[in-house]
């Protein structure tokens, strides 16, 4: 009975989250053509998952170690187990901001728009493509625009519950390279709202606790440090997780 309901509760989560996507497209289409237009993007980006969280019954509860500072650039890294991370990042994060996923998303109906224009694709298992996107990172990150990535690089599509997979190096070399600040956030237990797309196991109402850490200054951290920061993030992550 309660799976079922899962199931039926995904199918209309799916169709609202459509709905509200088609509905905002034209608006994303023409802020998305030109730089100038992501604040405002990333506006709307924020004002559709708000919807979509009330119509679905799925909301965000966020707490905060320390409060960030909306007007400074960050890195933000979090661990990845659910369709609704970005949709959490949406109201999550403020001012000029993007994300870092995977190249495939470029083929994506639906994220084709921002991926082509505002964030930034990578396919993680080609080193050129690894340091084009990289490179477009530091630049954008001296343009003041934060960056939020997935550092696992993939869903843990094994475990379930979802364990927290191993780093990559890429977003903690970038920190100290560019000497910007680090938030590390624990989606804490988003996976039971829904797991991946929810396809396997659906979706239920409910809060999702994300936990934002307090920032991590990196003036002090050198090359010969990325482990450390790496080991660090992930250390403070998965002490929240599954709370």
């Amino acid at each position: 009975m309660i799976k079922g309901l899962k199931k039926i509760h995904r199918i209309y989560t799916v169709f609202v989250i459509v709905f509200f996507f088609l509905l905002l497209y034209p608006f994303y289409y023409i802020f998305s053509r030109k730089p100038e237009g992501y604040k405002t993007l990333n506006k709307l980006r924020k004002f559709n998952s708000l919807l979509c969280s009330f119509f679905t019954g799925i909301f965000f509860r966020l707490t905060y170690e320390e409060k960030l500072n909306s007007e400074q650039t960050y890195i933000y890294c979090a661990n990845h187990s659910s369709n609704l991370d970005i949709m959490i990042f949406c109201v999550l994060a403020s001012g000029k901001f993007h994300f870092m996923g995977k190249e495939e998303l470029l083929s994506n109906p639906m994220f084709r728009v921002f991926f082509s224009t505002i964030d930034i694709p990578v396919n993680r298992e080609n080193n050129r493509s690894a340091f084009r996107a990289f490179k477009r990172a530091g630049e954008d990150l001296e343009k003041g625009m934060s960056l939020v990535i997935f550092p696992e690089g993939k869903i843990d599509e094994e475990h379930y519950p979802p364990k927290l997979l191993p780093f990559k190096n890429g977003p903690f070399r970038l920190a100290i390279e560019k000497k910007t600040p680090l938030v590390p956030v624990t989606m804490c237990n988003v996976w039971k709202k829904m797991w991946d797309d929810g396809a396997k196991y659906g979706s239920s109402p409910g809060i999702c606790d994300i936990y934002i850490h307090k920032a991590i200054p990196t003036e002090n951290f050198g090359a010969k440090d990325t482990e450390l920061l790496k080991m660090k993030v992930f250390e403070m992550i998965n002490s929240k997780m599954h709370i």
